[in-house]
């Protein structure tokens, strides 16, 4: 049986050039950065080298490059560092509906020590509205923090023109690009972006290594305290074989970006197409064209995303129906909720999220077991068979079009 990844978005394959680095780092090239001796010495020259190629990834300067244990760790020191550094300016900071939950519970945290929060909503396609942000600003406000690509629906956000309104108002703008580096260009200092989160893992590095951008001059507190490595901004010893790792990935891909995204932009439509062209009750979720090129996900309706996931995976193939981060939670996803869909459609989501290592056979094997477990599969369900009284009350409640119904085969 073929095995097909298509889990991209939760986790990557260790690149095997990446991998070797990190294995010689881990046996031969093994001192501390902070020794003196050649040992030491080679090994933060290597420190140095990673922090420059992170940096050429996103537009940066070496010096605003800050190594973490991944993305997590580091929208937690933008947020509260921020915060804790601002908070004699004000305690206002805003976020958006289907930010990760790295974003969000730091920021409900800081509510229960007296900051305010404000939620932004956002459209049908998950983007955050630019009026609607510049109408939630306030005096007080000192941070704004959304996300430059959502990590189930791939919806891309303005982010060059959030970081415009936020840099005229002199608010910090923190975006959780952990989705999009090294799979999209970004460049910190033309979309006005003051912070900015990255994981290892979802560019082909290694897991438990990420790195936090903070442009020169932004006010920020640490949150641990101890040893003086990464200038005090993370104290503890350098974890220098994922550091080594996440900057030769992002030195790939820096050189592999224009034929990846091509590449992978065509893989998609192939995905999509077939998907929409074979399987009936289909609803594309996530902004048709602004999203990853990489991102698939659609509801397969009259079906239990977790349901299908098992089925897929007794055939091969790797998938997920959200966040890998909350795969455990029995509830609809909040980003899907946040969009507008009903908990029935947002229980029936499937994300597809392919690769630099994924191939056309990987599509050809998807596109011919997945028919067969969706008819199966409904075959089964109880609401497969009331289908059409149910699309005629979501039709009718949604006042749409026939022309521009999104449920497919209805």
């Amino acid at each position: 049986m073929k095995k097909v990844y298509f889990d991209n978005a939760a986790t990557t394959q260790t690149d095997k050039d990446v991998a070797a680095t990190v294995l010689e780092y881990m046996t031969n090239t093994f001192g501390n950065p902070g020794s003196v001796h050649a040992c030491g010495r080679e090994a933060r020259k290597a420190v140095d080298i990673a922090r420059e190629q992170v940096a050429k990834l996103i537009g940066a300067q070496p010096n605003e490059i800050f190594f973490t244990s991944g993305g997590t760790e580091s929208d937690n020191i933008s947020i509260k560092g921020v915060a804790y550094a601002n908070r004699n300016r004000g305690k206002h900071i805003i976020a958006s509906a289907i930010e990760h939950h790295a974003v969000l519970e730091p920021c409900e945290a800081l509510q229960k020590e007296g900051f305010d929060l404000t939620i932004l909503p956002v459209d049908e396609f998950g983007r955050v509205d630019v009026e609607t942000l510049k109408a939630a600003i306030r005096p007080d406000t000192i941070l704004i923090s959304i996300m430059f690509a959502n990590n189930e629906v791939g919806t891309m956000q303005p982010i060059a023109e959030i970081g415009a309104i936020a840099r005229e108002r002199g608010i910090y703008f923190h975006t959780d690009a952990v989705q999009a580096v090294g799979n999209w260009p970004i460049d910190v200092k033309a979309m006005n972006i003051d912070l900015l989160t990255m994981s290892g893992h979802k560019l082909h590095a290694p897991k438990g290594i990420g790195a936090l951008y903070v442009r020169k001059g932004v006010r920020i507190r640490s949150l641990q305290q101890g040893g003086g490595q990464e200038r005090h901004m993370r104290p503890g010893t350098e974890n220098v074989p994922g550091i080594v790792g996440l900057g030769m990935a992002a030195e790939k891909a820096v050189a592999e970006m224009p034929e990846k995204i091509a590449r992978t932009q065509k893989l998609r439509g192939r995905l999509l197409a077939g998907i929409m062209e074979n399987v009936p009750d289909i609803k594309l979720n996530g902004h048709p064209t602004l999203r990853l090129p990489g991102n698939v996900n659609v509801s397969v309706i009259y079906i239990e995303g977790e349901s299908l996931l098992l089925n897929l995976d007794m055939k091969g193939t790797a998938a997920s129906s959200g966040s890998a981060c909350t795969s455990g939670s029995l509830g609809p996803s909040h980003v899907l909720l946040a969009m507008g869909l009903d908990h029935a459609t947002a229980h029936g989501s499937l994300r597809l999220s392919l690769s630099k290592m994924n191939t056309d056979e990987d599509v050809d094997y998807f596109l011919a077991e997945f028919p067969s477990i969706v008819a199966r599969l409904r075959s089964m369900s109880p609401l497969y068979a009331t289908r059409g009284s149910q699309t005629a009350q979501r039709c009718e409640s949604a006042s749409c079009k026939e022309s521009e119904c999104e449920i497919r085969g209805s």
